[in-house]
């Protein structure tokens, strides 16, 4: 038997209950039914999809009386059907979509057209639609209608031509392959089109337009240009192959897909640095005073802080300069992207004419035709100045290190190191020395010494 207690909460479980009936039996009388899918109508009985601007799109609208999954349809007069909407899950209420006959993408018979149909308008004809609704319980209705499609643009946004000047790149700033070009051609105008890295977890690294004769999204060839985003200070993708993706999408909402491949090595932000030891100077000279026709030298450390190699360039430490000549004297030019260790001074007429690779052969690796500090290793850098004239106009003149990313930036921790002033001992003109000819150091390749 129930306990006194029981009995009044049997009351309000049995009130609750009746309510809830209540309001389903309202619901029904209502609504006239208990149907799933309720009022499906598409609202025009043509349309034609070509972008003008008239009858582009119609109205597709249905109810459901609770959750379900809601597939929408097209099928032609053979029989062949074209998906709008898969599965979609939906709760009860009412719903509407805009239709512009874009369904799918599809392939006509013995059609061949490179890169992938994501969306294509279906051909013109005349259609049945459908819109299926099932629920959680596996009940499954559907209500269906004609619509026809006529004057629909038939050409497709194709991209063609989808190519890289090259597969792999190392995007570190070192003048080698550090971008790529893409490029593709498009036959129609389009409403967008998009070139992107897929990374791992689905997200797009987008790749920017060149600006060239070509409008955007207009017919023609468009380039693509990508370094990394290394330009800007920030780290490229991690090292590795991706896909490279076009998509393409029309006024009419077609839209195509074309794919490559893309490799990245050695990727980074390249950080060298001068190390200061922990006692004494920076930059140790041989001597702070100096007579004409006499040779000083230096030596410091360069350190790979980054995670990228550093590429360099000669000539080799230990190299010894005249004070009149520079880095083009000895044979080794600028070389985009390359670091090379310098020694500057007060009005040269040069930007630090006096430059070394960052280290010896057997401190860096080769990579290719080229060598590199590699991430974390040090090298210890050595180079002479035979002084046949006075540095520039003071005397003691100030003279300084720096570390020199060629053709692209001399940071302020790697400018003017560990100034120190030099002295030369200039006698009177009845005494001035007359310094012994020297041959130009013959430019020599490291392979040249191995």
């Amino acid at each position: 038997m129930f306990s006194k207690r029981a009995a009044p909460i049997l009351v309000i479980l049995v009130a609750a209950a009746l309510v809830l009936l209540a309001v389903w039996l309202t619901g029904r009388l209502l609504n006239g039914d208990d149907s799933l899918l309720r009022n499906a109508t598409v609202r025009d009985a043509a349309i034609t999809p070509n972008a003008d601007g008239d009858s582009d799109a119609t109205l597709i609208r249905y109810e459901l009386s609770r959750n379900a999954t809601v597939s929408i349809y097209l099928e032609n007069a053979a029989g062949e059907r074209f998906t709008f909407r898969q599965d979609k899950p939906r709760g009860a209420g009412e719903y509407e979509v805009l239709f512009s006959g874009v369904v799918d993408g599809y392939r006509l018979p013995g059609e061949t057209i490179d890169g992938d149909i994501l969306a294509r308008l279906l051909r013109d004809g005349d259609y049945t639609w459908a819109i299926v609704a099932t629920d959680s319980d596996g009940v499954t209705e559907t209500q269906s209608g004609a619509l026809t499609i006529a004057a629909a643009d038939p050409e497709l946004p194709e991209i063609r031509n989808f190519s890289l000047d090259k597969d792999t790149f190392t995007p570190n700033r070192d003048g080698i392959a550090d971008r790529i070009l893409a490029q593709l051609y498009l036959p129609k105008e389009v409403a967008s089109l998009r070139v992107f890295l897929q990374m791992p977890d689905g997200s797009e690294m987008p790749i920017a337009e060149q600006e060239r004769d070509i409008p955007l999204n207009m017919p023609g060839r468009h380039y693509f240009d990508y370094e990394g985003g290394v330009d800007n200070g920030e780290t490229p993708p991690p090292d590795g192959t991706y896909p490279l993706i076009a998509v393409a999408e029309d006024l009419e909402g077609q839209r195509m897909r074309a794919e490559s491949e893309l490799t990245i090595q050695f990727g980074g932000v390249p950080r060298g640095y001068i190390i200061s030891p922990p006692t004494g100077n920076t930059v140790q000279w041989s001597a702070t005073a100096v007579s004409l026709c006499d040779t000083i030298t230096f030596t410091l450390t360069v350190e790979n802080d980054g995670n990228t190699p550093i590429r360099t360039t000669g000539p080799a430490p230990g190299t010894v300069y005249d004070s009149d000549w520079n880095y083009n004297t000895v044979g080794w030019p600028t070389e985009s992207g390359a670091f090379r260790v310098a020694i500057g001074f007060e009005n040269e007429l040069t930007n630090y004419p006096y430059r070394w690779a960052v280290g010896n052969v057997e401190d860096l690796e080769r990579i290719g035709d080229y060598y590199y500090l590699m991430p974390k290793q040090r090298a210890v850098v050595t180079g002479s100045i035979r002084v046949v004239d006075v540095f520039g106009v003071r005397n003691p003149q100030p003279i300084w290190a720096g570390l020199i990313h060629e053709d692209v930036e001399i940071t302020a921790f790697n400018d003017r190191v560990d100034t120190q002033a030099i002295l030369v001992d200039v006698p009177d003109a009845n005494n001035m020395p007359t310094c012994a000819p020297r041959a130009i150091p013959v430019r020599v390749l490291p392979e040249d010494n191995n």
